[in-house]
């Protein structure tokens, strides 16, 4: 999936993938991986979701239907997404104190 947000281009051919997650449900079902770009280190989710979750779409007059985006996050928020969702090992290998002292975004 490739986007480019505020002259950004993220691409999920080309970056580095941290992780998944998801979430079963019937209108709240999800999942997302995260990516960090392998020049900018800038942090992405890309996903789909159903109709009650952070990916859906308006399909009219108060509906909302499935669909699947690419959501860019700062650094402080991709920790705390991967903190929530991905194994430790993970996140010991992509989220250090150097990283949190350098407050990448």
């Amino acid at each position: 999936m490739r986007k480019t947000l505020h002259g950004i281009r993220f691409d999920t051919d080309t970056a580095v993938e941290i992780g998944t997650a998801g979430s079963l449900g019937i209108l709240m079902h999800w999942e997302a991986t995260l990516y960090r770009t392998p020049r900018s280190k800038r942090y992405f989710l890309a996903g789909y979701g159903g109709p009650m979750t952070r990916f859906a779409q308006s399909a009219g007059c108060d509906a909302w239907t499935d669909a699947q985006d690419l959501i860019p996050l700062t650094y402080a928020q991709a920790k705390q997404w991967a903190l929530q969702y991905l194994a430790r090992e993970n996140i010991e290998q992509h989220f250090n104190r150097k990283d949190d002292q350098q407050c990448i975004h």
